[in-house]
């Protein structure tokens, strides 16, 4: 099993390495790792974020389903205080905040973003902490 010292690593294409930059670091707060002429790593909330340079990979037409990434946080804080920041920041949604299952063990309060490469973050919070596997 994961140890905390280890990371989730996930790369994805990105049209333009200072858009991804501007959105990653400036407006979603994460830390810059390292930069490169054709990658940056980022410090995705504890995670390893690669975004690389791939102009001719980008969705031209992203759906939530199958592919996006994100944070499912343990805390309830943690998602209102990221929620907050999206606000005040005046980052757009692509779709949320919503509750989805209502009224079920699954409930789960939930928002999604997508990055100026058409990649659709998720990011949510499961009333019932049992449901985040």
């Amino acid at each position: 099993m994961r140890d905390t010292k280890n990371a989730f690593h996930l790369a994805i294409p990105c049209k333009d390495l200072d858009e991804a930059y501007g959105f990653y670091v400036t407006q979603l707060g994460c830390k810059l790792a390292r930069r490169y002429s054709d990658r940056i790593t980022l410090d995705f909330f504890g995670d390893q974020l690669v975004c690389h340079l791939a102009p001719d990979k980008i969705e031209q037409s992203p759906q939530v389903y199958p592919r996006h990434f994100g944070i499912t946080f343990y805390d309830k804080q943690e998602y209102e205080d990221l929620l907050r920041l999206l606000r005040i920041r005046k980052i757009p949604f692509f779709s949320g905040p919503s509750l989805r299952f209502e009224g079920t063990v699954e409930e789960h309060s939930t928002l999604c973003l997508l990055d100026p490469s058409n990649n659709v973050l998720e990011f949510k919070y499961y009333r019932d902490p049992h449901m985040m596997y």
